[in-house]
């Protein structure tokens, strides 16, 4: 916590605003737009909330396709299963870790030739870094599909100068007690379209229409964003800068103490990006290191130190299995699977004890 969360959330009980109303969600949303650059706010109680009323707002429905970025956590990806939509899964470039361009123009190619071209695209900004939305965004309009951007991991990031989150029809934020800021559990979705967005608050309040009593005219969700959470985020939101500075340091040390070692490559910064750093990743090269990622999870916990493969792509999931997936020349996802770890990255550690978890990966592969 920053300091002053305590403050927001005794005004939550000081005014008796407790539930989904009230002052914090408010300035919440308003810091979230004027932090981002964005038109339009809505506070939920997850970014998992968020992408299911997004690809609800954009009609998915039963049996549309929707493609969505394969290396990611699941929660990018189940909303479309919600919707009794079809996830067609697409691999990732080894520039960014994220949605591979070719990959993406492969995909429309294929299901264009069947007359069927999905609904949405679910593109994710992963451990922080953008996608290359530029390309993206000119290939989805080529086809006139809109994009869900799932910024879950990625807010305080830029791409060319501008927010991460706000390349989308829709963008998504995540405040999960993982993310780079918190509300203990929660998220918001975001656009230009302020009609969208309206729309989006109606769905997240169980779609009850305008009437003294209560009627509703349409499938809506219990989504919104408490005032206690909100009066977390807006203290959250005071130090968000800095904790991407935090983040960015954490990753520079772990550069410092182990970038040289040949067999280790970090998770490249694109050019014209800020990369927020959530994670500090890297992948390895277990014909030069003699070790795999899995002999350096398992060390680092003998010592109490977390480490974890990055995320196993969706195309590799039991629950995806007979699901369509379009990569590259080589399955990179896979291979950043396979290859990818995962760094202690938490903004409280202290440079001793980084410099332990660096110490104890050299005693390992040195």
């Amino acid at each position: 916590m920053g300091g002053t969360e305590e403050n927001y959330v005794k005004e939550a009980f000081d005014t008796n605003w407790i539930a989904p109303l009230g002052n914090n969600v408010n300035e919440f949303e308003s810091q979230i737009k004027s932090y981002t650059g964005i038109g339009s706010a809505c506070a939920l109680s997850s970014g998992t909330a968020g992408i299911h009323i997004a690809l609800d707002l954009l009609g998915v429905g039963q049996d549309d396709i929707v493609f969505c970025s394969s290396l990611t956590f699941i929660a990018s990806a189940n909303p479309i299963l919600y919707l009794g939509a079809k996830p067609v899964f697409i691999d990732s470039d080894l520039e960014s870790w994220n949605m591979s361009p070719l990959a993406l123009e492969r995909a429309f190619e294929v299901y264009k030739e069947k007359g069927q071209l999905p609904k949405a695209v679910v593109i994710v900004n992963l451990y922080g870094q953008s996608a290359r939305m530029d390309e993206l965004m000119t290939i989805c309009d080529k086809y006139g599909v809109a994009v869900v951007e799932d910024a879950a991991e990625s807010l305080g990031s830029k791409y060319n100068g501008k927010m991460s989150g706000t390349f989308g029809k829709l963008g998504i934020f995540s405040f999960n007690g993982n993310k780079i800021i918190t509300t203990s559990g929660g998220g918001m979705i975001v656009s230009e379209d302020e009609e969208l967005i309206k729309k989006a608050l109606k769905k997240a309040t169980q779609s009850r229409d305008q009437a003294v009593h209560y009627q509703h005219s349409e499938v809506g969700y219990n989504y919104r964003l408490s005032n206690i959470s909100a009066g977390i985020g807006r203290g959250q939101m005071e130090v968000l800068d800095k904790r991407v500075d935090q983040k960015r340091a954490i990753f520079d040390r772990y550069v410092e103490g182990l970038g040289y070692i040949e067999g280790i490559e970090f998770m490249p910064e694109m050019e014209d990006t800020l990369h927020n750093r959530w994670l500090s990743t890297l992948t390895i090269d277990s014909s030069k290191l003699n070790v795999t990622v899995n002999d350096i999870v398992e060390h680092l916990a003998e010592f109490n130190i977390e480490a974890r493969p990055v995320w196993k792509p969706m195309h590799m999931q039991p629950l995806f299995e007979d699901c369509d997936y379009y990569s590259e020349e080589n399955d990179n996802a896979r291979y950043l699977f396979e290859n990818g770890l995962c760094l202690p990255s938490d903004t409280k550690m202290t440079e001793d004890e980084q410099d332990f978890v660096i110490d104890k990966i050299k005693e390992l592969i040195l």
